[in-house]
């Protein structure tokens, strides 16, 4: 229980009463209301009466709660603390009604309309209608909570199927064969955009639903100090009738004794009991109360003895004064009742009632007002979201649509295009038997500086054919080829890769330009059949390095079996695809790790080759994002092992790219170890 409030006098009879002021937050709200002890009588309450108590002028301020949070959010005592031990120990309680004359002292508090508290305390009904007002703000305040509890369920609802699409929509496309490049990126920005604005509706609904239980809990406690405050008022008012009553009463019973009185003096003094008189004397009882005085006066006149009519009349006085005793201190505890009720506890009452009503009438307002602030607030955030002022803040929807180059994208994808299906034939035949319908083939070019007609077709030319080794390269087991030839990684790669390091690592566009299409096929004829011989440092090769980084990448696309092998492809895929940085490097260093021993030391290889490519990005615009996207689909499958997925040319080519970019990246990590870095 608070500290009750204390009540004054004020100039026009009522009492002005302090009462604690509820203190407001956002999260919680506190009522006090007034609940001071009723007094059995005015014996109880000797002090209710004493002319000579100090009065409390209009001008003082009435006690706050027993806390008050300052604007810092610090709790500290409340001058209603204050005030209460500031008076001397017989002064405090529930029942205080005065305090101690103190100018530093006062009791209204500004904030508080006390026009209104006189205008309550004037009317007859000022009670009932703060008691209805409080029901009022009760239901306006559970609607505003249920509105806010069922938007907030809407917000949830929208968020997280906002969050469900954007996320599932992003993983199946990256599973399924969409277009690369800009709009893979573009894609992947605007499903992010949409799992912000996501993420920002299901904060508005938390808010949501911290202010509907709060508008709940508040409903709660002001119609519980509602109730207790309306108990207080109805004991009082009963109080005070039965006080009323009990006056009433011991009027009817003096006026009954005084009657009988009179009509016994007249016996004495030998006089007739006359109407006039006992009417002049009738009590407020009325007819009844006549009928009743005359029915004992002739009870009296039955006794004709002096003595007796004496003995009558002694009987009767002390009654009459017994009687104006008992109906005069009744009449002293009803007007001590009725101006303690009027003076002090109504305005009381009335305070609490009316503080009760402001507080429900402010915290449903603030709330209001806080949800006013928030719904602005996260429409303003979606805006800036989908339109961000600065560059710091993001592209925006708009711009992330617009970067979109499907021109650079068609180049890229007909480029890996042809990397990936560069072997197979499609289409309409070029060349065939003249007798079939096709056109005779051009002449071949003559070496002007040693011509030999008559040799330019034959297939016996020395100049054009090389004798054959037997240690074909192309199309041939991994495995194979490094045992036959007893080495650790395939000369072929090891050849090319030193030679392009040696002529092309700072070439623009290394490895993403192709060679022609005739000097490649020679170029491979030529390693095919005498790898040994070919030299790839004169400047039919050295001049155009692009005609070998083309004939590596033909021998890595012929193996039978992919780099990374058929048997490795999904779990390399579903490395690929986890999104945290970390995760994905080291399940992508497992993957690696299971490769076969010919398959992983002929990637270490290469990778080690991609690595140094990289280094030059400044020279050759070759970054490791562009070398995973030239070598996804050379080093992967071109298909899925048990053709799943129906994916080709491009089939994953947005998650095979990811898991060679991953691999580059962390090249190092996967490949070297302590020893070799050292």
């Amino acid at each position: 229980m608070p500290d009750e409030p204390a009540a004054s006098g004020s100039a026009d009879g009522h009492a002005v009463l302090g009462s604690p002021t509820a203190s407001y937050s956002s999260h919680a709200f506190q009522s006090h209301p007034a609940q001071p002890n009723l007094p059995a009588s005015s014996s109880n309450s000797p002090n209710a009466l004493d002319p000579s108590r100090p009065s409390i002028s209009s001008s003082s301020s009435p006690p706050r709660s027993s806390t008050e949070v300052d604007l810092a959010g610090n709790i500290s005592p409340s001058s209603a603390a204050r005030w209460r031990n500031s008076l001397p120990p017989a002064a405090r309680g529930p029942d205080v009604v005065s305090v101690a004359q103190s100018e530093s002292i006062t009791v209204v508090e500004p904030s508080f309309d006390e026009s209104v508290l006189r205008a309550l305390c004037e009317l007859d009904c000022g009670v009932p209608l703060l008691l209805d007002r409080i029901k009022q703000s009760m239901v306006s305040c559970r609607e505003a909570s249920v509105f806010f509890k069922k938007r907030a369920a809407l917000e949830e609802e929208f968020g997280k199927g906002m969050q469900k699409l954007a996320k599932s929509t992003a993983e199946v496309y990256a599973m399924n064969d969409g277009k690369a490049g800009s709009f893979v990126s573009a894609w992947q920005t605007t499903m992010k955009i949409h799992e912000i604005i996501a993420e920002n509706r299901l904060r508005f609904a938390l808010r949501l639903n911290e202010m509907s239980e709060e508008l709940g809990n508040l409903a709660k406690e002001v119609d519980k100090n509602r109730k207790a405050t309306k108990d207080l008022a109805t004991r009082y008012e009963r109080n005070l009738q039965d006080s009323e009553v009990t006056t009433e009463k011991s009027k009817t019973r003096l006026d009954t004794t005084m009657e009988e009185l009179d009509r016994i003096l007249l016996q004495k003094e030998g006089e007739p009991a006359k109407d006039s008189v006992i009417q002049g004397r009738a009590p407020a009882g009325g007819k009844r109360a006549i009928g009743k005085a005359v029915a004992k006066g002739g009870l009296l006149l039955k006794g004709k003895n002096p003595g007796n009519i004496q003995r009558q009349e002694d009987d009767i006085r002390a009654r009459v004064q017994a009687s104006s005793q008992a109906y005069h201190k009744s009449v002293q505890e009803t007007q001590g009742l009725r101006q303690e009720y009027f003076n002090f506890q109504l305005p009381r009452i009335l305070r609490a009632l009316k503080e009760c009503a402001d507080e429900i009438d402010l915290g449903t307002q603030y709330h209001l007002t806080r949800y006013a602030f928030l719904y602005e607030s996260i429409v303003l955030s979606d805006g800036s979201t989908l339109a961000p002022a600065g560059i710091e803040d993001g592209p925006g929807l708009k711009p992330t649509i617009e970067s979109i180059d499907n021109r650079s994208d068609f180049k890229v994808y007909m480029q890996n295009y042809a990397y990936a299906h560069g072997g197979v034939a499609r289409g309409p035949r070029r060349t065939g038997p003249e007798h079939e319908g096709f056109l005779p083939p051009l002449p071949q070019h003559v070496d002007r500086v040693n011509p030999n007609p008559h040799g330019a077709n034959t297939p016996s030319s020395g100049h054009s054919q090389l004798p054959d080794r037997g240690k074909p390269t192309f199309g041939v087991d991994l495995a194979e080829q490094m045992a036959r030839d007893g080495v650790e990684v395939p000369a072929i790669m090891v050849k090319c890769c030193e030679a392009i390091e040696r002529h092309g690592i700072q070439t623009v566009g290394v490895y993403r330009i192709g060679g022609t299409m005739s000097k490649v096929t020679r170029l491979k004829e030529k390693l095919d059949k005498d790898l040994d011989s070919v030299n790839l440092d004169a400047e039919e090769w050295a001049g155009d390095i692009s005609n070998v980084t083309s004939v590596l990448k033909l021998w890595l696309r012929e193996l039978p079996e992919p780099l990374l092998t058929m048997h490795l492809h999904q779990g390399f895929l579903d490395a690929a695809r986890i999104e945290n940085d970390r995760l994905r490097h080291i399940r992508l260093h497992e993957r690696v790790n299971d490769l076969p021993d010919a398959n992983y030391a002929t990637l270490k290889f290469f990778m080690g080759h991609l690595y140094k490519i990289a280094q030059y990005e400044a020279q050759n615009s070759m970054s490791i994002g562009n070398l995973a996207i030239v070598f996804g689909p050379t080093l992967f499958p071109a298909t899925a092992p048990n053709g799943a997925n129906g994916q080709d040319g491009l089939a994953g080519a947005t998650i095979q790219n990811k898991a060679i970019e991953t691999v580059l990246e962390h090249y190092t990590d996967i490949f070297i170890d302590e020893s070799e870095a050292a």
